[in-house]
Protein backbone atom coordinates (compact mmCIF):
# COMPACT_ATOMS: atom_id res chain seq x y z
CA UNK A 1 0.00 0.00 0.00
CA UNK A 2 1.22 4.07 -0.84
CA UNK A 3 -0.01 5.77 1.75
CA UNK A 4 1.87 4.44 5.32
CA UNK A 5 3.18 7.72 6.01
CA UNK A 6 5.89 6.53 8.54
CA UNK A 7 3.08 4.52 10.03
CA UNK A 8 3.89 0.97 11.70
CA UNK A 9 2.50 -1.78 9.60
CA UNK A 10 1.06 -5.38 10.88
CA UNK A 11 5.26 -6.93 10.99
CA UNK A 12 5.51 -4.25 14.00
CA UNK A 13 2.83 -6.36 16.47
CA UNK A 14 4.61 -9.55 15.53
CA UNK A 15 8.42 -8.48 15.60
CA UNK A 16 8.04 -7.24 19.29
CA UNK A 17 8.97 -3.85 18.74
CA UNK A 18 5.33 -2.18 19.03
CA UNK A 19 1.95 -3.28 20.01
CA UNK A 20 0.10 -0.70 17.88
CA UNK A 21 0.46 -0.06 14.09
CA UNK A 22 -1.50 2.18 11.91
CA UNK A 23 -2.22 2.04 8.42
CA UNK A 24 -3.59 5.08 6.02
CA UNK A 25 -5.58 4.88 3.51
CA UNK A 26 -6.27 7.58 0.92
CA UNK A 27 -8.21 7.43 -2.45
CA UNK A 28 -6.46 5.98 -5.18
CA UNK A 29 -3.29 5.43 -3.28
CA UNK A 30 -3.59 1.79 -2.06
CA UNK A 31 -5.27 -0.77 -4.22
CA UNK A 32 -8.28 -2.83 -2.64
CA UNK A 33 -6.65 -5.96 -2.96
CA UNK A 34 -3.81 -4.73 -1.05
CA UNK A 35 -5.93 -3.78 1.60
CA UNK A 36 -7.96 -7.40 1.49
CA UNK A 37 -4.71 -9.31 1.67
CA UNK A 38 -3.47 -7.11 4.96
CA UNK A 39 -6.70 -8.35 6.33
CA UNK A 40 -6.48 -11.87 5.43
CA UNK A 41 -2.83 -11.89 7.37
CA UNK A 42 -4.47 -10.56 10.47
CA UNK A 43 -7.46 -13.08 10.21
CA UNK A 44 -4.49 -15.42 9.52
CA UNK A 45 -3.02 -15.60 12.75
CA UNK A 46 -5.59 -16.10 14.92
CA UNK A 47 -4.97 -19.73 16.90
CA UNK A 48 -8.21 -19.85 18.70
CA UNK A 49 -11.03 -17.45 18.21
CA UNK A 50 -12.07 -14.78 15.91
CA UNK A 51 -15.44 -12.24 16.74
CA UNK A 52 -15.71 -9.65 14.12
CA UNK A 53 -18.76 -6.70 14.65
CA UNK A 54 -18.64 -5.15 11.13
CA UNK A 55 -20.94 -2.63 9.73
CA UNK A 56 -20.79 -2.73 6.22
CA UNK A 57 -19.43 -5.52 4.37
CA UNK A 58 -19.83 -5.55 0.45
CA UNK A 59 -16.74 -6.99 -1.30
CA UNK A 60 -16.39 -8.00 -4.89
CA UNK A 61 -13.80 -10.46 -6.68
CA UNK A 62 -10.70 -10.99 -5.96
CA UNK A 63 -11.20 -9.29 -2.79
CA UNK A 64 -14.29 -11.28 -1.54
CA UNK A 65 -12.07 -14.20 -2.12
CA UNK A 66 -9.26 -13.32 -0.25
CA UNK A 67 -11.62 -12.72 3.02
CA UNK A 68 -13.88 -15.59 2.88
CA UNK A 69 -10.62 -17.72 1.89
CA UNK A 70 -8.76 -16.51 5.01
CA UNK A 71 -11.62 -17.23 7.56
CA UNK A 72 -12.05 -20.53 6.01
CA UNK A 73 -8.60 -21.71 6.53
CA UNK A 74 -8.74 -20.36 10.25
CA UNK A 75 -12.16 -22.24 10.57
CA UNK A 76 -10.55 -25.84 9.35
CA UNK A 77 -8.05 -25.01 12.09
CA UNK A 78 -10.28 -25.38 14.18
CA UNK A 79 -10.66 -21.64 14.96
CA UNK A 80 -13.84 -20.42 16.55
CA UNK A 81 -15.69 -17.36 14.52
CA UNK A 82 -18.47 -15.39 14.58
CA UNK A 83 -19.62 -12.43 12.38
CA UNK A 84 -21.94 -10.10 14.50
CA UNK A 85 -23.18 -7.51 11.44
CA UNK A 86 -26.10 -4.21 11.61
CA UNK A 87 -29.65 -6.18 11.50
CA UNK A 88 -31.16 -3.14 10.03
CA UNK A 89 -30.26 0.08 7.40
CA UNK A 90 -32.00 2.84 6.72
CA UNK A 91 -33.48 2.76 3.23
CA UNK A 92 -32.16 6.56 2.83
CA UNK A 93 -29.19 8.32 4.39
CA UNK A 94 -30.70 10.46 7.63
CA UNK A 95 -27.77 12.92 7.09
CA UNK A 96 -29.02 15.54 9.82
CA UNK A 97 -28.59 12.29 12.35
CA UNK A 98 -25.21 11.60 11.30
CA UNK A 99 -26.09 8.09 9.27
CA UNK A 100 -23.38 6.82 7.46
CA UNK A 101 -25.69 5.21 4.62
CA UNK A 102 -24.82 1.71 3.48
CA UNK A 103 -26.49 0.06 1.29
CA UNK A 104 -28.08 -3.59 1.28
CA UNK A 105 -25.87 -7.08 0.47
CA UNK A 106 -23.84 -7.38 3.87
CA UNK A 107 -26.30 -9.85 5.44
CA UNK A 108 -26.57 -11.88 2.08
CA UNK A 109 -23.08 -12.15 1.82
CA UNK A 110 -22.18 -12.91 5.85
CA UNK A 111 -24.92 -15.49 5.57
CA UNK A 112 -23.09 -17.10 2.52
CA UNK A 113 -19.91 -17.75 4.75
CA UNK A 114 -21.14 -20.35 6.62
CA UNK A 115 -19.77 -19.36 10.24
CA UNK A 116 -21.88 -18.58 12.94
CA UNK A 117 -23.38 -15.46 12.59
CA UNK A 118 -26.07 -12.66 14.41
CA UNK A 119 -28.17 -9.63 13.43
CA UNK A 120 -27.47 -7.24 15.70
CA UNK A 121 -30.46 -5.06 15.80
CA UNK A 122 -31.25 -1.52 17.95
CA UNK A 123 -32.38 1.42 17.49
CA UNK A 124 -29.56 3.06 15.27
CA UNK A 125 -26.86 1.51 14.08
CA UNK A 126 -24.52 -1.14 14.68
CA UNK A 127 -22.14 0.48 13.24
CA UNK A 128 -18.09 -1.12 14.31
CA UNK A 129 -15.67 -2.36 12.25
CA UNK A 130 -13.75 -4.43 15.10
CA UNK A 131 -12.14 -7.74 14.84
CA UNK A 132 -11.17 -9.49 18.12
CA UNK A 133 -8.41 -11.96 17.96
CA UNK A 134 -7.65 -14.81 19.95
CA UNK A 135 -9.15 -12.89 22.92
CA UNK A 136 -8.25 -15.85 25.46
CA UNK A 137 -4.70 -15.79 24.79
CA UNK A 138 -2.21 -13.77 26.09
CA UNK A 139 -1.12 -12.39 22.59
CA UNK A 140 -4.85 -11.44 21.97
CA UNK A 141 -4.91 -8.23 19.48
CA UNK A 142 -7.74 -6.21 17.94
CA UNK A 143 -8.41 -4.67 14.53
CA UNK A 144 -10.71 -1.52 14.37
CA UNK A 145 -10.95 1.64 12.97
CA UNK A 146 -12.96 3.91 10.28
CA UNK A 147 -13.05 1.24 7.79
CA UNK A 148 -15.94 -0.85 6.52
CA UNK A 149 -14.83 -4.15 4.76
CA UNK A 150 -15.65 -2.68 1.33
CA UNK A 151 -14.47 -2.56 -2.04
CA UNK A 152 -14.75 1.84 -1.90
CA UNK A 153 -13.70 1.71 1.67
CA UNK A 154 -9.93 -0.09 0.85
CA UNK A 155 -9.21 2.09 -2.26
CA UNK A 156 -11.77 5.46 -2.85
CA UNK A 157 -12.05 6.44 1.08
CA UNK A 158 -9.71 8.61 3.67
CA UNK A 159 -9.42 5.71 6.30
CA UNK A 160 -7.46 4.38 9.15
CA UNK A 161 -6.49 0.84 10.56
CA UNK A 162 -5.77 0.29 14.08
CA UNK A 163 -4.44 -2.75 14.60
CA UNK A 164 -3.62 -3.56 18.94
CA UNK A 165 -1.28 -5.91 20.43
CA UNK A 166 -2.80 -6.07 24.03
CA UNK A 167 -5.08 -8.87 25.51
CA UNK A 168 -6.16 -6.47 28.18
CA UNK A 169 -7.71 -3.97 25.47
CA UNK A 170 -8.78 -7.22 23.23
CA UNK A 171 -10.73 -8.00 26.40
CA UNK A 172 -13.08 -5.28 26.71
CA UNK A 173 -13.14 -5.77 22.93
CA UNK A 174 -14.46 -8.86 23.82
CA UNK A 175 -17.05 -7.99 26.31
CA UNK A 176 -18.28 -5.40 23.85
CA UNK A 177 -19.29 -8.27 21.41
CA UNK A 178 -20.52 -10.61 24.05
CA UNK A 179 -23.31 -8.76 25.12
CA UNK A 180 -24.22 -7.79 21.19
CA UNK A 181 -24.03 -11.25 20.59
CA UNK A 182 -26.14 -12.42 23.54
CA UNK A 183 -28.83 -9.84 23.61
CA UNK A 184 -28.73 -9.66 19.56
CA UNK A 185 -29.54 -6.39 20.19
CA UNK A 186 -27.30 -3.70 20.82
CA UNK A 187 -29.10 -1.12 23.13
CA UNK A 188 -27.74 -2.46 26.68
CA UNK A 189 -24.04 -2.14 25.13
CA UNK A 190 -21.24 -0.41 26.10
CA UNK A 191 -22.02 0.16 29.61
CA UNK A 192 -18.98 0.04 31.00
CA UNK A 193 -15.67 2.03 31.67
CA UNK A 194 -12.86 0.84 31.18
CA UNK A 195 -9.06 2.14 32.83
CA UNK A 196 -6.05 3.45 30.66
CA UNK A 197 -3.83 0.47 29.67
CA UNK A 198 -0.35 1.25 28.73
CA UNK A 199 1.04 -0.13 25.08
CA UNK A 200 4.31 -0.30 23.44
CA UNK A 201 4.74 2.14 20.43
CA UNK A 202 8.04 3.20 18.92
CA UNK A 203 10.06 2.18 22.24
CA UNK A 204 7.38 4.31 24.24
CA UNK A 205 4.64 3.64 26.31
CA UNK A 206 1.65 4.73 24.76
CA UNK A 207 -1.83 4.92 27.38
CA UNK A 208 -5.23 4.00 25.45
CA UNK A 209 -8.53 4.67 26.94
CA UNK A 210 -11.26 2.85 25.19
CA UNK A 211 -14.86 3.52 25.46
CA UNK A 212 -17.86 2.66 23.55
CA UNK A 213 -21.78 3.46 22.40
CA UNK A 214 -24.47 3.31 23.37
CA UNK A 215 -23.81 2.59 27.10
CA UNK A 216 -20.87 5.75 26.98
CA UNK A 217 -22.25 7.54 24.02
CA UNK A 218 -22.87 10.69 26.42
CA UNK A 219 -19.64 10.27 28.42
CA UNK A 220 -18.05 10.23 24.92
CA UNK A 221 -19.68 13.29 23.15
CA UNK A 222 -18.40 15.08 26.71
CA UNK A 223 -15.20 13.72 26.84
CA UNK A 224 -13.98 14.69 22.97
CA UNK A 225 -15.39 18.02 23.35
CA UNK A 226 -13.65 18.69 26.95
CA UNK A 227 -10.32 17.77 25.49
CA UNK A 228 -11.03 20.15 22.79
CA UNK A 229 -11.98 23.24 24.62
CA UNK A 230 -8.91 22.36 27.18
CA UNK A 231 -6.45 22.22 24.18
CA UNK A 232 -3.49 23.95 24.44
CA UNK A 233 -1.51 23.78 20.88
CA UNK A 234 -3.51 22.59 18.61
CA UNK A 235 -6.54 21.08 17.38
CA UNK A 236 -6.43 18.77 14.13
CA UNK A 237 -9.37 17.38 12.38
CA UNK A 238 -9.95 14.33 9.89
CA UNK A 239 -13.18 13.86 9.98
CA UNK A 240 -16.09 13.30 7.08
CA UNK A 241 -18.41 15.27 9.68
CA UNK A 242 -19.07 17.54 12.11
CA UNK A 243 -22.39 17.15 13.66
CA UNK A 244 -22.09 16.75 17.46
CA UNK A 245 -22.97 20.06 19.19
CA UNK A 246 -20.90 19.55 21.99
CA UNK A 247 -18.08 19.54 19.76
CA UNK A 248 -19.10 22.31 17.41
CA UNK A 249 -19.22 24.55 20.94
CA UNK A 250 -15.85 23.86 21.50
CA UNK A 251 -14.18 24.15 18.59
CA UNK A 252 -15.93 27.95 18.61
CA UNK A 253 -14.57 28.89 21.62
CA UNK A 254 -11.39 27.63 20.76
CA UNK A 255 -11.41 29.62 17.82
CA UNK A 256 -12.66 32.61 19.04
CA UNK A 257 -10.18 33.02 21.82
CA UNK A 258 -7.30 32.18 19.12
CA UNK A 259 -4.96 30.47 21.58
CA UNK A 260 -4.45 27.28 19.63
CA UNK A 261 -3.87 26.31 16.08
CA UNK A 262 -7.52 24.34 13.91
CA UNK A 263 -7.29 23.11 11.02
CA UNK A 264 -7.59 20.05 9.40
CA UNK A 265 -10.26 18.34 6.28
CA UNK A 266 -13.76 17.24 6.37
CA UNK A 267 -16.17 15.67 3.30
CA UNK A 268 -17.19 19.21 1.73
CA UNK A 269 -20.02 16.91 -0.14
CA UNK A 270 -21.49 14.64 2.63
CA UNK A 271 -21.08 17.79 5.08
CA UNK A 272 -23.17 19.80 2.01
CA UNK A 273 -25.86 16.85 3.19
CA UNK A 274 -26.48 17.57 6.83
CA UNK A 275 -26.30 21.73 6.87
CA UNK A 276 -29.39 20.64 4.14
CA UNK A 277 -31.17 18.38 6.38
CA UNK A 278 -30.18 20.86 9.64
CA UNK A 279 -32.47 23.63 7.74
CA UNK A 280 -35.34 22.07 8.58
CA UNK A 281 -34.34 20.93 12.10
CA UNK A 282 -35.54 24.40 13.77
CA UNK A 283 -33.16 22.86 17.31
CA UNK A 284 -30.17 22.44 14.75
CA UNK A 285 -30.38 25.60 12.58
CA UNK A 286 -27.59 27.02 15.04
CA UNK A 287 -25.15 24.37 14.25
CA UNK A 288 -25.32 26.00 10.92
CA UNK A 289 -23.97 28.65 11.50
CA UNK A 290 -21.24 26.99 13.98
CA UNK A 291 -19.87 25.07 11.15
CA UNK A 292 -19.76 28.06 8.68
CA UNK A 293 -17.77 30.10 11.03
CA UNK A 294 -15.36 27.03 12.22
CA UNK A 295 -14.75 25.87 8.55
CA UNK A 296 -13.97 29.90 7.74
CA UNK A 297 -12.04 30.67 10.79
CA UNK A 298 -9.91 27.19 10.70
CA UNK A 299 -9.68 27.07 6.76
CA UNK A 300 -10.93 23.43 6.86
CA UNK A 301 -10.36 21.93 3.37
CA UNK A 302 -13.55 20.46 2.05
CA UNK A 303 -13.18 17.18 0.18
CA UNK A 304 -15.26 17.05 -2.67
CA UNK A 305 -16.41 13.93 -3.28
CA UNK A 306 -19.44 11.91 -4.83
CA UNK A 307 -22.92 13.22 -3.90
CA UNK A 308 -24.15 9.79 -2.25
CA UNK A 309 -26.69 7.19 -3.98
CA UNK A 310 -26.08 3.60 -3.66
CA UNK A 311 -25.11 2.45 -6.95
CA UNK A 312 -22.46 5.49 -7.22
CA UNK A 313 -18.38 5.51 -6.13
CA UNK A 314 -18.80 6.19 -2.02
CA UNK A 315 -15.52 8.05 -1.85
CA UNK A 316 -15.99 9.87 1.17
CA UNK A 317 -13.00 11.63 3.21
CA UNK A 318 -14.14 8.75 5.78
CA UNK A 319 -12.11 8.97 8.82
CA UNK A 320 -13.44 10.05 12.26
CA UNK A 321 -10.29 11.74 14.03
CA UNK A 322 -9.41 14.32 16.05
CA UNK A 323 -5.44 15.56 17.10
CA UNK A 324 -5.40 17.27 20.48
CA UNK A 325 -2.46 18.09 21.28
CA UNK A 326 -0.77 14.87 21.95
CA UNK A 327 -3.91 12.95 22.32
CA UNK A 328 -5.34 10.98 18.57
CA UNK A 329 -9.07 10.23 19.01
CA UNK A 330 -10.32 7.98 16.44
CA UNK A 331 -12.59 4.71 16.17
CA UNK A 332 -15.75 3.72 14.21
CA UNK A 333 -17.47 7.19 16.15
CA UNK A 334 -18.77 10.01 14.10
CA UNK A 335 -18.50 13.12 16.28
CA UNK A 336 -22.66 13.40 16.01
CA UNK A 337 -25.44 12.81 18.52
CA UNK A 338 -26.37 9.93 16.29
CA UNK A 339 -23.11 8.30 17.39
CA UNK A 340 -24.05 8.11 20.85
CA UNK A 341 -27.04 6.31 20.16
CA UNK A 342 -24.90 4.02 17.88
CA UNK A 343 -23.21 0.78 18.73
CA UNK A 344 -19.53 2.37 17.82
CA UNK A 345 -16.40 2.62 19.67
CA UNK A 346 -13.76 5.04 20.21
CA UNK A 347 -10.11 5.44 21.08
CA UNK A 348 -8.07 8.03 23.04
CA UNK A 349 -4.36 7.45 22.56
CA UNK A 350 -1.62 9.88 24.36
CA UNK A 351 1.76 9.79 22.22
CA UNK A 352 3.23 12.10 21.06
CA UNK A 353 5.09 10.19 18.36
CA UNK A 354 1.78 8.50 17.03
CA UNK A 355 0.02 12.48 16.99
CA UNK A 356 3.06 13.18 14.85
CA UNK A 357 1.91 10.62 12.49
CA UNK A 358 -1.50 10.93 12.33
CA UNK A 359 -0.49 14.82 11.88
CA UNK A 360 1.88 14.38 8.96
CA UNK A 361 -1.36 11.82 7.32
CA UNK A 362 -3.81 14.97 7.98
CA UNK A 363 -0.78 17.56 6.16
CA UNK A 364 -0.83 15.05 3.03
CA UNK A 365 -4.87 15.09 2.94
CA UNK A 366 -4.85 18.45 3.36
CA UNK A 367 -2.04 19.07 0.15
CA UNK A 368 -3.99 16.52 -1.88
CA UNK A 369 -7.28 18.32 -1.88
CA UNK A 370 -6.86 22.28 -1.21
CA UNK A 371 -7.09 22.82 -4.30
CA UNK A 372 -10.26 21.29 -5.25
CA UNK A 373 -12.10 21.96 -1.73
CA UNK A 374 -15.36 22.38 -1.65
CA UNK A 375 -17.66 23.84 1.20
CA UNK A 376 -20.74 23.18 1.92
CA UNK A 377 -22.32 26.33 2.46
CA UNK A 378 -22.66 29.51 -0.94
CA UNK A 379 -23.11 28.66 -4.08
Amino acid sequence: MAVEHETGSGDALTTGRSELAVTFLAQDEQPAEGVARKLAGYLSGATRSLDLALYDVRLTPPQSEIFATALAERAAAGVSIRIAYDADKPEAPLWERGTDPAPGGTGAFIQSLGHPWRRIGGRKLMHHKYIVRDAELPGARVWTGSTNMTDDAFALQENNIVEIASAEIAGYYRRNFEEMWREEDFEKSGRFDTPEVEILHDGEMLRARLLFSPGRGPAIDYEVARRVARARRRVRICSMLLNSGALLAALTDVLREGRVMVDGIYDGTQMRGVLHQWRDVPQNRWKITAVEDIIEAAGLIGKKSTPYQPDTPHDFMHNKVLVVDDTVITGSYNFSHSAELNAENILLLESPALAERYSRYIDHLIGKYRDHSVKPFGS
